[in-house]
């Protein structure tokens, strides 16, 4: 590829972050294939609930960018990198604004936007609509993408699954698509920029998001040697409940508008356990603190909302409402919510740096697949912003390497680059499902090591006896996915393993302290043989500092 050449970017997902990147690409003139398994409109953003966070200082509070970083550096244990969360708070009240203009109808009263609390923030700066805030941001972009896909600059692949990057001499050259419509394979030149998601079907049946987002995008590119960070951060979200093959989100929106979670003493009254500790705002805490409170106390909780206002119901949380009316057959304005910890959000991924490169030149991530903003646990409304922000951060870098010149023409993918990629055969459905509750069984809210080396150890014994049984030891096949789903499961163990202390998302009960020797990012890497692991220590700065 030549800074003379026409490239073509392509963007892996059409979530809040592909759809972000793509609008950014083409607005700056660049073309975008935007590839995705399903529509935009059943991408894992629709489910994000709350809101999403910006200073824009309209509720009379002085809020201001600063707060917000302060908030965000404290809420992730000061493990984020403080200049990419500087970048990201200082540019959320455009990112809002901006979506203000495309039309998204965030809740307004006397004609400007209205913020509401969220947990683990002083100021009210996030802003929404009602409970669906994730689903009306995606309409909002995919209208903006539809305007460059008329014009030409952006064409959608839906129905196409991500099967690997092309590297050639060091560089991402392309990526290998997978049409599921025609069953046939083809390779397309160019960076790529990766917005996969989450790792939601890592963990089937436990977390609030879809298992559509299945995970395998990421175990590949570990394969192939892509570093990833903290990959032991896990969040589990404090109030979820049990429904058919997931957990059901309880948005954070509820507790923002007064909800309180209790539990019933033995003489039946109420005990409002998260306040009796942490104050008037101990509803709000940070997510990994109320999972973790929730998880010693080893009791039901619920959630009680049935002393919010009609307004309440009415203007912000009504879909709310009729989602626990029709999953649960509770009525929340009347009875209380039964309410549990379900896996929410992967603060680990892709390893990236401040422009959201992905460490190999051409290749890039962004939103809930790389490991960016959060550092060890997400303050609830950053995710949407950092989705957003994230895509079009990518798309800038993309655009300015272009121009630079980065890319240094390792030469453009062909046929010969094609490489069959086989998928789980109905015989490996069970050593997958093994592995799968392995994982989950040693990355609950509370770890300790003897149960993290326990599950290392269960998943090798049991993947070697599959492999005998299987015959692969003599040479028969495996599927490369379930290769590299096996990979991908022991860096996530061996991560949290290795992270010998507690901090944010991950609590360790034989290492129950925050240790400054452990504030660092934990990178994991296949080289080709083993994992690689190494701690890389975060410098102290003068904009974020650990107490």
């Amino acid at each position: 590829m030549k800074n003379n050449t026409v490239i073509t970017v392509n963007v892996i997902g059409a979530g809040l972050a592909g759809l972000s990147a793509a609008r950014g690409l083409a607005k700056r003139g660049v073309k975008v294939r935007l590839f995705s398994v399903h529509s935009s409109e059943r991408a894992q953003s629709n489910l994000a609930e709350g809101g999403i966070n910006a200073s824009l200082d309209v509720m009379g509070e002085n809020d201001s960018w600063r707060e917000h970083f302060d908030d965000t550096m404290k809420g992730g244990c000061f493990l984020a990198d403080p200049e990419m969360v500087k970048e990201l708070t200082m540019n959320a009240p455009e990112v809002v604004m901006d979506l203000d203009r495309l039309g998204v109808p965030f809740h307004r009263e006397n004609g400007h936007i209205v913020q509401r609390n969220f947990g683990g923030q002083k100021k009210k700066r996030t802003a929404y609509a009602m409970s669906s805030t994730g689903r009306v941001l995606v309409a909002a972009l995919t209208d903006e993408v539809r305007k460059h896909e008329y014009s030409g600059c952006i064409k959608r692949y839906p129905h196409h699954r991500f099967e690997r990057i092309i590297i050639k001499n060091n560089e991402c050259a392309g990526v290998q698509i997978y049409d599921l419509y025609t069953h046939t394979r083809k390779v397309y030149e160019g960076p790529v920029i990766i917005a996969s998601g989450g790792f939601n079907g890592m963990f089937p049946g436990l977390t609030t998001g879809t298992t559509a987002n299945t995970g395998l995008a990421a175990a590949e590119l570990f394969s192939q040697g892509v570093e990833f960070a903290n990959l032991e951060f896990i969040q589990y979200h404090p109030t979820t409940t049990e429904i058919t093959g997931k957990r059901l989100l309880i948005s954070e929106a509820a507790r923002g508008e007064g909800g309180r979670l209790f539990y019933f003493k033995d003489d039946g009254s109420y005990c409002y356990f998260m306040e009796e500790k942490y104050g008037s705002g101990g509803n709000l805490m940070p997510r990994d603190v109320i999972s973790r409170e929730m998880a010693v106390l080893g009791r039901q909780v619920y959630l009680d909302l049935t002393k919010l206002t009609e307004d309440t119901w009415n203007d912000k949380l009504s879909d709310l409402r009729d989602e626990i009316m029709h999953y649960m057959s509770v009525d929340p304005k009347l009875e209380p919510v039964p309410v549990s910890p379900g896996i929410h959000y992967f603060m680990g991924g892709i390893r990236v740096d401040i422009g959201h490169r992905a460490g190999i030149a051409g290749l890039y991530a962004a939103g809930e697949c790389a490991c960016a903003y959060h550092g060890a646990n997400r303050l609830g409304g950053n995710s949407l912003l950092g989705a957003i922000y994230g895509g079009l951060r990518a798309a800038v870098s993309v655009v300015d390497d272009i121009a630079e010149g980065a890319f240094k023409g390792a030469g453009a993918p062909d046929n010969d680059d094609i490489a069959d990629f086989t998928y789980i055969a109905d015989s490996e459905a069970g050593i997958k499902s093994f592995m799968e509750n392995e994982l989950a069984n040693g990355l609950g809210i509370i770890r300790d090591g003897i149960k993290l080396q326990n599950a290392i150890d269960k998943i090798n014994a049991g993947f070697n006896d599959f492999l005998i049984e299987s015959g692969a030891d003599r040479g028969l096949a495996i599927s490369d996915e379930l290769m590299c789903r096996y990979r991908f499961t022991l860096a996530i163990l061996k991560s949290a393993l290795e992270r010998k202390e507690s901090r944010g998302a991950h609590t360790r009960r034989d290492y129950p302290k925050t240790l400054k020797e452990y504030r660092g990012t934990s990178v994991t890497r296949w080289n080709g043989s083993q994992i690689d692991y190494r701690l890389e220590i975060i410098p102290d700065s003068d904009t974020g500092v650990e107490d």
